[in-house]
């Protein structure tokens, strides 16, 4: 169970300081430590969102914005995207990495929390929310939240480790997961702490399965879940009824 250091007054305080400290090397230590497969995890949540070109998008909880500009890529030219985080030094990264894209007219940012969105009802043709579902205070009100701001037959997309079943995979992924990533965390940033934070918070969160379950209790019909790069993360699907 994650132990929340006593000067934190709750989970959502504690989070935001590990990603307020790690903001500036987010990007580099995801693409090092999944060994390159982040790109790819995010290309194929998108494309289960069925965005469209000159659809309107939501990137919960959007951190540095990879998968915002992801989702804007779908979009294209007469698309808009909006990507959401309550953190701000992350959303400062996501600024320069849009910066770097032919996408800034279409992507805004906004500094809010998952936990009640500040959008109206059926604003957007899909909601995604990437790596960052295990952080949430309460996950079933976060999937509510994004049910409530995607119009009707649209799509609730949540990428987020997993737990893979593989005895052999598993038990090398483990090892990997659990005491070489927050060594290689540690290098990374100079500092003990938010990599430590990453293997204990996976083993809070729920199986693939439970989460699934929790899409179709909210009201997503067609819940299912799609397992890549052998279980190490899973992206969740659900429409809006």
């Amino acid at each position: 169970m994650v132990q929340i250091p006593a000067r934190y007054r709750n989970k959502e305080e504690y989070v935001h300081d590990i990603f307020s400290t790690i903001a500036r090397r987010y990007d580099l230590l995801n693409t090092t430590l999944s060994f390159n497969q982040d790109k790819y995890w995010r290309r194929f949540a998108v494309t289960c969102t069925g965005l469209q070109p000159g659809g309107r998008g939501l990137d919960v909880c959007c951190g540095t914005a990879m998968l915002t500009i992801e989702q804007a890529r779908a979009a294209g030219p007469a698309g808009r995207i909006t990507g959401l985080d309550f953190c701000a030094n992350m959303l400062a990264k996501a600024r320069e990495n849009i910066a770097r894209t032919p996408y800034q007219g279409n992507i805004e940012l906004v500094q809010g929390n998952a936990m009640a969105l500040p959008f109206a009802d059926n604003s957007f043709d899909c909601a995604t929310i990437g790596f960052a579902l295990r952080n949430v205070p309460d996950i079933r009100r976060v999937i509510r939240e994004m049910a409530r701001v995607v119009r009707p037959g649209g799509k609730v997309v949540s990428l987020e480790l997993s737990k893979p079943g593989a005895p052999f995979f598993k038990q090398a992924y483990y090892l990997y997961f659990n005491h070489l990533v927050p060594v290689l965390g540690r290098l990374g940033i100079g500092m003990n702490g938010p990599y430590s934070y990453l293997p204990n918070s996976l083993k809070d969160f729920p199986h693939q399965s439970k989460i699934r379950d929790l899409f179709t209790e909210q009201g997503l019909t067609g819940a299912c879940y799609h397992e890549l790069t052998g279980g190490i993360v899973s992206v969740h699907v659900g429409t809006v009824v």
